[in-house]
C-alpha cells in the first residue's frame, strides 16, 4: 500500500472519525508476534482499535477510545508544542504512520499519539498549520460592546508586525531606563564610597 502525498482539505481532516482498517491489521500482526501470548496481546488491541474516536475542529483535536477504562485527551492548538510523524517497517507497508504530539506538560513522550490514519502527512501539515497559527500573526480582532459599537481597547485592528514594531520600541525605553538606572545607583554608590571633607 501506498499513501497519496497530495494535499489534503480542511474537509477531509474534519472528516476524520475512526482509523482506517489497516491498523486493525497491524495490531493482528504486532499481537501474532507475541506467540503464546496472542490472546492476551490481541484483546485490548482490538476493543482499543474499534472504541478509538477522533474529532478535529477549529480550537483543537480530542482523542478518545476504551471500554471499561475510557481514557479521553483533548488538546487545543495552542498547546500543541512538537509534532512526530514516525513508521516501522510494518507500518510503512500498511501506508500508516504514527503522528506523536507533544505539549509543554514535561512529560517526554507524546501527549497525543494519533494513530490508523492514511493521510497522515496533510494531517501532520494541517496540524503544524494550525499551531502555528494558534501561536501568532493573527490579525488583533475587535471586540464588540454591549451597545454594539467597537472597542478594540486603542489597537485599532492592528496588524502583527505593527504591534511587533510598538513591542520593540517598548523593549528600547525599558533597556534605556535600565541604563538610567543602572547610572544612577553607580553613582550612588560612588558618593557613599568617597571619603569625607569635613
Amino acid at each position: 500500500m501506498t499513501t497519496d502525498s497530495s494535499p489534503v482539505s480542511t474537509e477531509e481532516i474534519f472528516a476524520i472519525e475512526r482509523p482506517d482498517s489497516s491498523l486493525m491489521t497491524y495490531y493482528a500482526l504486532a499481537a501474532i508476534i507475541t506467540g503464546p501470548a496472542f490472546p492476551f496481546v490481541i484483546l485490548p488491541l482490538y476493543f482499543r482499535y474499534h472504541t478509538m474516536r477522533y474529532r478535529f475542529t477549529d480550537e483543537g483535536v480530542s482523542m478518545r477510545w476504551g471500554i471499561l477504562f475510557r481514557k479521553e485527551i483533548n488538546l487545543t492548538f495552542a498547546r500543541i508544542q512538537d509534532i512526530h510523524l514516525t513508521s516501522n517497517f510494518v507500518e510503512r507497508w500498511l501506508g500508516l504512520a504514527r503522528i506523536q504530539i507533544q505539549t509543554a506538560s514535561g512529560s517526554a513522550k507524546a501527549e497525543m499519539t494519533i494513530e490508523g490514519v492514511p493521510q497522515f502527512e496533510g494531517l501532520r501539515d494541517f496540524l503544524y498549520a494550525r499551531m502555528r497559527g494558534a501561536k501568532g500573526g493573527a490579525r488583533v480582532l475587535a471586540l464588540k460592546t454591549s451597545d454594539g459599537g467597537r472597542s478594540d481597547g486603542g489597537l485599532g485592528g492592528a496588524t502583527a508586525d505593527e504591534l511587533a514594531g510598538v513591542l520593540r520600541e517598548a523593549a528600547a525605553e525599558l533597556r534605556a531606563l535600565r541604563r538610567s538606572i543602572e547610572d544612577r545607583d553607580r553613582q550612588v554608590d560612588q558618593h557613599r564610597g568617597a571619603p569625607d571633607d569635613g
